[in-house]
């Protein structure tokens, strides 16, 4: 019986260590997406990112609720309300509002999830807009603001009844460019953002461009308002808030 025993141990220990030592599976080699083409987000395993499935069926139920009257698009920048509740409640709450915000999002990614139910059984007012950092390290300026536009078209034709508030792509990286050393990511969003702004109609495209407010007076950021030079601090939200809610209540109407 104890031979018996100590033989499957050891079997056991020899198959969990030739499992253990077994090389990872390859990563898959996928085609790169262009960020006006819609697209899922995809895992190195070349399946879908589980994460940004299962927060897009999340965000179809709270669209398919029909409640809704202020949806939030974008990326982690955007998700990143979910852990300033007291800040977007005090701001947003009135609206009854909807955060459709996913880490590591592009614009191709965004424009997958509003042709695929997020903007379905909901009549919004008005829709925030904010997309295109993630694209800044692989896209040209031109195809970033074609994503871009790209989204917006998609929002008139599916919730022709909402205003879009289109925010200008937030700078990024601690230092704006000088003679000796440059910022490609905020440089490309500079001219993203020109792009787009070309978008605003007046009626119900709303382009707005609230980034000067991250900066200092040279035109860095600090880790107070930008933890990482990205993401925003409880401070950068309240910055968000105040910069938004007088053309928000305007929009809201």
């Amino acid at each position: 019986m104890k031979f018996t025993l100590l033989s499957a141990a050891l079997l056991f220990a020899v198959s969990a260590f030739a499992q253990s030592t077994q090389p990872a599976a390859p990563a898959v080699k996928l085609p790169p997406q262009a960020p006006d083409v819609a697209a899922q987000k995809f895992s190195p395993d070349g399946k879908v990112n589980p994460g940004f499935a299962d927060a897009h069926e999340r965000f179809v139920k709270i669209a398919q609720e029909g409640k809704a009257q202020l949806v939030f698009l974008g990326d982690s920048i955007t998700a990143g309300w979910g852990s300033k509740k007291d800040i977007w409640d005090k701001a947003f709450g009135a609206y009854q509002p909807a955060n459709f915000g996913i880490g590591g999002d592009r614009t191709q990614h965004v424009l997958w999830r509003i042709q695929n139910g997020e903007l379905d059984g909901i009549k919004p007012k008005a829709c925030v807009l904010m997309i295109g950092t993630n694209n800044s390290g692989t896209d040209p300026a031109e195809g970033i603001a074609k994503g871009v536009t790209a989204i917006v078209e998609t929002i008139r034709a599916k919730q022709p009844q909402a205003k879009i508030l289109l925010l200008a792509v937030f700078p990024r990286g601690e230092f704006p460019s000088t003679p000796a050393k440059t910022n490609s990511g905020r440089d490309k969003l500079k001219q993203v953002n020109e792009i787009i702004a070309q978008l605003d109609d007046g009626k119900n495209i709303h382009f707005f461009d609230i980034g000067s407010k991250f900066l200092q007076p040279d035109g860095s950021i600090t880790k107070d308002i930008m933890p990482d030079f990205l993401h925003l601090s409880a401070a950068g939200y309240q910055i968000w808030a105040d910069a938004i809610k007088p053309k928000l209540a305007e929009l809201m109407k």
